[in-house]
């Protein structure tokens, strides 16, 4: 369980991250904003959280992350920047001809373990990576992040089908779950409730928690069960943070004006003081 202090620590990390990364998006002329903003929280919460090394990308004993919901890219090139895996300069280079940061990450990005963004296969590469860990003895853990909207691809259920064959009680599969998509309303575009059940019904040991408490985040990743692997179904809210996006699926892949970045960055600022 997390202290009011760490909690505050990283509200305000995640409240710099989200204008950062929507800084990006706006520097770089589009990128998908809204589920970039609805993962902000579990990503953050991720960095913080995994044994990972910036100084040593390629440690032996390092967790691994997969971001199976590619799309969303721009967070996780502000975290890793953030987090000294790539120059700050570098995300200058965003959106413009010859940058090595494209739409959808890539392992030539020092930090990334996989290419992603071909909905439906991070969840299927997770499971390999963390079937290879097993057969090796190794005690590094794999943790994979999908959107909601992506889950009608079969592959996905083939991949848990496997994790829960081989036991893979080393994976965590994390869905951002904002319940939206390019084309509007997941229950609307195929439905996925009753997804714990569905998720259980697989084999994997499943908790529902608010995507956005951190408390409950941490918690929810420090969840073990021997022989089966993990669920976390995040609750989140797609443009979480900048007003004008929030639970709106037009927000999907959409560049903020000059004036909505501005009055974000007015909003983070006064919630920073208010936490400080």
């Amino acid at each position: 369980m997390l202290d009011d202090q760490q909690i505050r620590k990283l509200e305000i990390q995640a409240s710099e991250i989200c204008e950062k990364t929507v800084e990006l998006i706006y520097n770089g002329g589009g990128g998908h904003i809204g589920g970039d903003l609805s993962e902000v929280d579990i990503m953050v919460a991720i960095f913080n959280y995994i044994k990972h090394d910036p100084k040593n990308p390629k440690w032996s004993e390092r967790d691994y992350f997969v971001l199976s919901k590619g799309h969303s890219s721009e967070t996780y090139y502000t975290l890793l920047a953030e987090y000294g895996y790539i120059g700050k300069e570098e995300l200058d280079t965003y959106g413009k001809f010859g940058s090595p940061l494209g739409g959808h990450p890539n392992k030539k990005i020092t930090g990334v373990e996989a290419n992603t963004g071909s909905l439906g296969h991070g969840l299927g590469l997770a499971t390999g990576i963390a079937l290879a860990l097993k057969k090796n003895h190794k005690e590094n853990r794999v943790y994979v992040l999908t959107g909601d909207g992506e889950l009608a691809e079969g592959s996905n259920w083939e991949a848990l089908m496997s994790a829960s064959k081989y036991q893979l009680d080393n994976l965590t599969w994390i869905v951002d779950r904002n319940f939206l998509q390019i084309s509007g309303s997941t229950e609307t575009v195929m439905p996925l409730e009753k997804l714990k059940e569905k998720a259980e019904a697989f084999g994997f040991k499943t908790v529902e928690i608010d995507g956005h408490n951190f408390d409950q985040i941490f918690t929810a990743l420090s969840n073990r069960e021997k022989g089966r692997p993990i669920c976390i179904i995040a609750d989140t809210i797609k443009g979480k943070r900048l007003a004008c996006a929030e639970n709106k699926a037009e927000w999907h892949h959409k560049t903020p004006t000059k004036e909505q970045l501005e009055q974000l960055k007015k909003d983070m600022d006064e919630y920073r003081k208010e936490l400080a």
